[in-house]
């Protein structure tokens, strides 16, 4: 065997080695030889380059997995924090939440209770003195509107209530348009004490109109008996007179058949 065969030889045996199988016969040129030699070490080339490129890219990669995983600690540090620090924050949130649902509901049952309220007072007015519902025509055509808000319908409301309760406190007096029995509207002078009862004076006619709630409403009835007192009165109301006790008869009513209930 001459050195160009050994050479040979020994480029088939590391071939082989590396899982290269080439097919050589005794009678192959050495130019396939060397072809086979040259893709033997390309193919070496590449394996130790994607060797090395493994082999940094492993690196960063577990260094890139280790600062990831330090990452996800520390979030799962600062979430368990956070947790901790809203806990107090969200039981105060569900409680709002809670309070809010029940005061909703008391709205609802307050706005029904003062709709209910409203219906009465509208039903009661027929019976009220005739200065004072005069007086309270705004606030009760306010509450006729069906839209109005519930601050709006409390507020007339409470000015209803409240006008009612200082006029059924006080002596009022002054001149006012009745309508006197058996005739038209008349100017005369009037003073009620409180809700109940009223009194008018006709000096013209010498007569007196005794006026308080019946069943259909408020109404005046001639009481000519009571023109003198009723005179007394006015005077005093009207600082004419020295203050006296003025003795007058008043009409009773049943307030419950007075404002009977739908």
């Amino acid at each position: 065997m001459d050195v160009n065969n050994g050479v040979v030889c020994r480029i088939v045996a590391g071939l082989w080695s590396v899982g290269l199988v080439v097919p050589l016969c005794a009678g192959d040129p050495l130019e396939s030889v060397q072809q086979a030699a040259g893709e033997w070490a390309k193919v070496r080339a590449e394996t130790v380059r994607l060797e090395s490129d493994w082999a940094w890219q492993k690196v960063l990669m577990e260094s890139t997995r280790d600062a990831l995983q330090e990452r996800v600690k520390q979030l799962e540090e600062k979430r368990a924090a956070l947790e901790a620090k809203t806990a107090g924050e969200r039981r105060e949130a569900e409680e709002l939440a809670g309070r809010r649902q029940e005061m909703v509901g008391e709205a609802a049952a307050a706005a029904q209770q003062l709709q209910e309220l409203d219906a009465r007072l509208v039903r009661m007015r027929p019976w009220l003195p005739p200065r004072l519902s005069v007086a309270l025509e705004l606030p009760y055509r306010s509450l006729a509107a069906p839209a109005l808000p519930l601050g709006e319908r409390m507020q007339h409301t409470m000015a209803i209530l409240n006008r009612c309760l200082h006029f059924n406190r006080t002596l009022t007096h002054g001149e006012e348009a009745i309508a006197v029995p058996g005739g038209e509207g008349r100017l005369l002078e009037v003073v009620y004490w409180g809700l109940s009862n009223g009194y008018a004076l006709d000096r013209t006619a010498g007569t007196a109109y005794l006026g308080a709630p019946a069943a259909e409403g408020w109404v005046w009835t001639a009481a000519p008996e009571l023109a003198a007192a009723v005179g007394r009165l006015l005077a005093v109301c009207a600082d004419k007179t020295a203050p006296e006790y003025v003795e007058l008869a008043l009409r009773v009513s049943d307030p419950t058949a007075l404002n009977p209930q739908p």
